[in-house]
């Protein structure tokens, strides 16, 4: 019996407050039922009694269990032992009733004695006899001998403790919960061959945990779960194929098996360089910094790929309607498909959700999206060049995501078309639009963000007119090097930030390629423009700053070495002159280190100049790096390169307004 001066002394911090199904107490918060339990609790019409409600317990829950009480700093070779002691002190030995459930079959037991040394139980069957199975219709003395051949051992993990008025079995019903979601969940079958030079718990079982946590709460973009999945089972396989391997070659010693060994120990090394590969990709996914850039980058997961043109060569338009009306169908034949817009060959398809029609897509379809609310569960994953428009007004056509996590769009096609549609997401990881590559041309189109509004990526291109982009935590636009990014009469206010442009790495990437007229960019937090670039290094002697602002401070400028130390050299003045300062560079956060360029929103002729001139001088910067003084004259042959260099290729008519720290505004990091 588990001593009584034991449990009281664990169940402060291991036990939470249990819940019973069919009682009226609060259900923890933070996590969901596992799908086994589920089929669990609905038996079908045998009537099994209620089981202890153990699935709901939070990531902290669960953690403080791992580290304090079950493995603490254990290798990965004691971690069994280490489980072992833990149930030792905290499972009744016997006495109390379970159902055992498993794949084939449930039957209600009772367990008589508990092996923990081998994480089973010995139980026998109950009385009265209940059991349910579809596949394996047993009655009591079969099941009898079924158990007997079987020692009466079962594994703990597949054992469901039932609820008691006494709550005496409470901790035992959580100790098993503990044990099966260790390993369901954290255990990996080639754990336990990893050498003893690290802490298990830090190394396997923290991020892990981390990692189903996130994915149950819908912060791990789908394709990433996707790949995961793939990637746990193609190790699993390949580490059964390399223990066979194994066990074949220590199994034959005898001299005529030597040449099939000397090949089987080549099978095996291949298998083992395979593994390890498999291994480390695993752990780099489930680590959540690593994490966090591929879900910003989309890497880690394959793209999808297009489909092309249909085998029949025909061209499909895709109709999306909540229900279809004959005042509808006369509608959309006399506006949008007359012969003028389609022609005879074209198929009509009928769809009521616009994700599936997109996915029913091939090369040089169109979806047709009527008016209406539609919830969409997943992510568009656009790889074909289409056309998708809303027919009508996009506040009368509302695609709005359920969930969270990915990306509302991902496009990837060589030139997608999105038009007349009002996209709203909530509770995401990624921006609402996101072009990996290709092009995308977006007209006509409500975006009311989340985290990131419309993400532009390295070497893809964006034509965006007559949009409204709103809400977004963070930057509205972000724009990455070497895209090629088109703005006509958009409309992008009350975000984090109005357009980022992400000017780095200039030795891989060139600048990006921007053309904006007639915009409207209002009523940021921070900057309506924010260029983001890397800190300078600064040569000593005197020097003189090249990012030269419209307006200063007289008294900065005649004391500009108080002026850097006060600020943490915060660069926020026209003209700064550093005195015998050995050469350094400025490391500082996105907060300080910014320079702001006061514009006056009334004249945008004058505010569109501003922004560019100040682009120029500040590509200029990484040159003048080179030279021993940055005031030195650059000749002609430098400067026409730095205006071939030059971000805006135009940039007329654009209006800045109430935006919290101005009009334009330079980050270093």
């Amino acid at each position: 019996m588990v001593e009584a001066a034991i449990v009281p002394a664990l169940a402060d911090p291991i036990v939470p407050e249990l819940t019973v199904p069919g009682e009226d107490q609060a259900e923890i918060k933070g996590s969901h039922d596992s799908p086994e339990k589920e089929n669990l609790l609905n038996p079908g019409a045998t009537k099994f009694p209620e089981v202890i409600e153990t699935t709901q317990l939070t990531y902290y829950e669960r953690y403080r269990v791992y580290q304090d009480y079950i493995l603490g700093d254990t290798k990965p070779s004691e971690v069994k032992d280490f489980i072992a002691e833990y149930l030792e002190k905290v499972l009744e030995p016997y006495g109390w009733q379970a159902l055992w459930s498993n794949d084939m079959f449930e039957v209600l037991v009772e367990v008589t004695d508990v092996e923990t040394s081998s994480h089973k139980a010995v139980v026998k069957l109950s009385e009265p006899f209940l059991y349910e199975s579809e596949a394996y219709p047993l009655d009591a003395e079969a099941m009898e001998s079924f158990l007997e051949a079987k020692k009466h051992l079962v594994p703990l993990q597949e054992l469901y403790v039932v609820s008691d008025e006494s709550g005496e079995f409470d901790q035992t019903a959580l100790a098993i919960e503990h044990l099966r979601f260790f390993f369901l969940h954290i255990w990996r079958s080639w754990d336990e061959d990893d050498e003893d030079d690290f802490d298990y718990f830090v190394r396997c079982c923290e991020p892990r945990l981390k990692l189903y946590y996130d994915i149950l709460e819908d912060r791990v973009p789908a394709d990433l779960v996707a790949e995961y999945n793939r990637l746990l089972s193609q190790c699993e396989e390949t580490y059964k194929e390399f223990v066979k391997v194994r066990e074949n070659i220590s199994g034959s010693d005898s001299a005529s098996e030597s040449e099939l060994n000397n090949v089987s120990m080549v099978e095996g090394v291949q298998l083992c360089e395979q593994l390890e590969k498999l291994k480390y990709k695993l752990r780099v996914m489930e680590t959540p910094f690593y994490r966090y850039v591929l879900c910003q980058d989309g890497y880690g997961f394959p793209a999808k790929q297009a489909k092309g043109l249909r085998p029949s060569g025909e061209n499909v338009i895709h109709v999306v309607s909540n229900s279809v009306t004959i005042t509808l169908l006369q509608s959309l034949l006399r506006e949008k498909l007359n012969p003028d817009c389609v022609t005879q060959e074209h198929v009509l398809e009928f769809h009521s959700d616009p994700l599936l029609a997109v996915n029913a897509c091939f090369e040089g379809d169109v979806v047709v999206i009527c008016p209406g609310h539609y919830y969409v569960n997943g992510y568009f994953s656009i790889a074909d060049s289409i056309q998708v428009e809303g027919y009508g007004l996009p506040d009368d056509i509302v695609l709005e995501k359920e969930g969270k996590g990915d990306a509302f769009v991902a496009c990837t096609a060589s030139c997608l078309k999105i038009s007349n549609l009002k996209f709203i997401q909530h509770g995401a990881t990624e921006g609402i639009l996101c072009v990996r590559k290709g092009q995308a041309v977006l007209e006509n189109c409500v975006f009311q963000c989340d985290t990131t509004g419309v993400v532009l990526r390295t070497s893809a291109k964006l034509h965006m007119k007559n949009c409204d982009l709103y809400g977004a935590k963070g930057a509205g636009l972000e724009i990455y090097p070497s895209s090629t990014c088109e703005l006509f009469g958009n409309d992008i206010h009350h975000c984090k930030e109005g357009i980022r442009i992400k000017n780095f790495m200039e030795e891989l990437y060139d600048v990006p390629k921007i053309t904006m007229m007639n915009n409207l960019i209002h009523n940021h937090e921070d900057y309506g423009i924010t260029l983001a670039k890397f800190a300078i290094h600064i040569p000593k002697k005197k020097i003189p700053f090249a990012i030269a602002a419209q307006t200063g401070d007289t008294e900065q400028k005649e004391n500009p070495q108080n002026n850097v130390n006060e600020n943490n050299s915060e660069l926020n003045s026209d003209f700064c002159e550093m005195q015998n300062v050995p050469p350094l560079l400025i490391e500082c956060s996105s907060s300080k280190c910014e320079q702001a360029v006061v514009l006056n929103p009334s004249d945008a002729a004058e505010c569109d100049e501003v922004i560019t001139n100040e682009l120029i001088s500040t590509s200029a910067t990484k040159r003048k790096q080179s030279r021993s003084r940055l005031n030195e004259t650059l000749d002609a042959g430098v400067i026409d390169d730095i205006m071939s260099q030059e971000m805006f290729l135009s940039i007329v008519s654009n209006h800045f307004k109430k935006n919290g720290k101005g009009s334009f505004g330079i980050v270093y990091s």
